[in-house]
């Protein structure tokens, strides 16, 4: 019944394809590839003396996703991609070899960028209107379903906010 629901939202964003957002949509997703794009973030937060403590909240948060979410509960619930279930949608990326639950993409994405706007509002925004963006291209790619990029995000914001708890006392605002 779920897997039902979730194919009707996925088959209605593939009514939305054209030539166009599927080039960006592409090109937003491979910005996560890898937690790439939050890994040099954090990195280059972790330079700068003034923002190195959202640096660091950040790279300690995809460590702890990396773990939880992509090395542990990947494996453990093995749940199958919709585009290894319905194989007639055409894929635009590269079919993945991994689990689908949760989004990893996702889940690097939500930890990267409120890691960022819990300590600075204004530079979080943007940031996050990006993970935003990365999940709905999961979605848009037929790569995951979407209680995958909900279980991404809720567990992303779980890691980032207990990570911001633990180290906020430790000096760091």
């Amino acid at each position: 019944m779920l897997y039902q629901i979730e194919f009707v939202i996925l088959y209605a964003l593939q009514s939305l394809h054209n030539p166009w957002l599927d080039q960006v949509m592409t090109h937003i997703t491979s910005l996560g590839d890898h937690g790439f794009i939050w890994i040099l973030t954090g990195v280059v937060l972790t330079c700068m003396p003034k923002t190195r403590k959202i640096g660091i909240c950040v790279l300690l948060s995809l460590a702890a996703g990396g773990l939880l979410g992509n090395m542990i509960l990947k494996n453990l619930i093995q749940r199958p991609r919709p585009c290894w279930i319905d194989t007639h949608v055409v894929l635009l990326i590269q079919n993945p070899k991994d689990y689908s639950f949760p989004s990893g993409h996702t889940l690097a994405s939500l930890e990267g960028a409120l890691s960022i706007w819990l300590y600075n509002r204004r530079l979080g925004v943007p940031f996050l209107f990006l993970a935003g963006l990365i999940a709905l291209s999961r979605l848009y790619l037929f790569v995951h379903f979407p209680t995958d990029v909900l279980a991404g995000a809720v567990l992303g914001s779980l890691i980032a906010l207990s990570v911001h708890r633990i180290i906020k006392p430790q000096g760091m605002r």
